[in-house]
């Protein structure tokens, strides 16, 4: 089909609760919008990128401009048969992949809608559920997290990741395990030690963790594969993860046992996909992460994640655990099993809100053939 019209917003949306991690304390979610319409259908899709360059190197602003002077004008009254085909498109963009993200999704999501089938199905999904975990910022004091912690087990959610930091961890977690004994549980560093730290880790083998998450530079295979080597909690890589090379890398080198597979990381559902397929025929289980996204992103990161070999709970919580009203309906919920629902209606499967989502619109931008 052909692409007849791209629309770009940027979202401002308030948080339930202030998420800290070692990069620092936000308070509102800051996203890009993509819509992308062509022979009647619209598609859609999210750049979850930041505010500032912490998690990445990328911004709402990069985002923006590389969205707006390069991507589109590439895309727009272009005859699109298949998805695959953004990644020749956007290939002369070097790296920038949360903007690619946002525009790959939406021709995936407008290819599925055109087809009448479900994103997860043109993906390969095979799962109607997926598993939900929940990831908990660093907070005032251990008490406060453990009272945090409890309210989210007592909800449903199957797995607990903590963020730590210098000062904020091995203390911590010995006070969370002695609370919940039994408890599903894994940390999340963001790059915030260095091999040096080696003793400390060593010392977290004592805890039953799940996987310890991006313990060392977020740049960095080799430190990871000597840590590695060093201790039995399995590592994972996240944000070293950003194409499918570095995760064809990352196994060889053995740097970690585990993948977190976040699309907006890596460029889009395309490149999620080939670094799910990698970790497969290696032997390692992947997860979805996420990067805060509305219901748009959300609904993408549920796509991919109903793949077989997403085996772990991912950060795939219900649009509660974030916003007071998400801008999709409806909202993604927790099932009594603990488990997210795969929407199963063409495309991402559930309903972009016009009117919500016009409400937190600070920024519009429409381009036309």
């Amino acid at each position: 089909m052909r692409i007849e019209r791209v629309e770009l917003r940027e979202v401002r949306l308030p948080l339930v609760h202030p998420f800290e991690t070692s990069f620092g304390r936000e308070t509102e979610q800051r996203v890009i919008v993509v819509k992308v319409q062509g022979a009647g259908v619209t598609g859609y899709g999210e750049s979850a990128a930041g505010i500032g360059p912490w998690y990445s190197y990328e911004t709402v602003e990069t985002c923006w401009h590389v969205q707006r002077d390069f991507l589109i004008p590439r895309l727009l009254g272009r005859e699109i048969q298949d998805p695959d085909e953004l990644c020749e498109l956007s290939a002369p963009v070097r790296g920038h992949n949360m903007a690619k993200t946002g525009v790959e999704e939406a021709v995936w999501d407008l290819c599925a809608k055109a087809t009448d089938a479900p994103l997860s199905r043109l993906l390969g999904g095979t799962r109607d559920r997926i598993e939900s975990g929940v990831s908990v910022g660093i907070q005032p004091s251990v008490g406060a997290l453990i009272d945090r912690i409890a309210g989210f087990l007592d909800q449903g959610y199957l797995r607990i990741k903590i963020k730590i930091r210098p000062g904020w961890d091995v203390d911590v977690v010995d006070a969370v395990r002695q609370a919940f004994p039994d408890a599903r549980l894994m940390l999340d560093a963001n790059s915030a030690y260095s091999l040096e730290d080696a003793p400390l880790f060593k010392e977290l083998d004592a805890y039953a963790l799940m996987m310890i998450e991006q313990p060392l530079g977020y740049y960095d295979l080799l430190d990871h594969a000597r840590l590695q080597a060093q201790i039995e909690t399995p590592l994972c890589l996240d944000e070293s993860i950003i194409t499918p090379e570095h995760a064809r890398a990352a196994i060889e080198l053995r740097s970690c046992r585990i993948i977190n597979i976040k699309p907006a990381r890596v460029g889009g559902l395309r490149a999620a996909k080939e670094i799910h397929d990698l970790c497969r025929s290696g032997g390692l289980p992947v997860w979805c992460g996420g990067l805060l996204e509305t219901g748009i992103g959300r609904a993408h990161n549920v796509a991919i994640a109903s793949l077989p070999g997403f085996t772990l709970p991912g950060d795939i919580s219900a649009s509660a655990r974030y916003y007071e009203e998400d801008i999709v309906d409806p909202p993604f919920s927790l099932n009594t099993d603990g488990t997210v629902s795969v929407p199963d209606g063409p495309g991402i499967g559930v309903t972009v809100n016009e009117d919500r989502l016009e409400a937190c619109t600070v920024r519009r931008q429409v381009f036309r053939l």
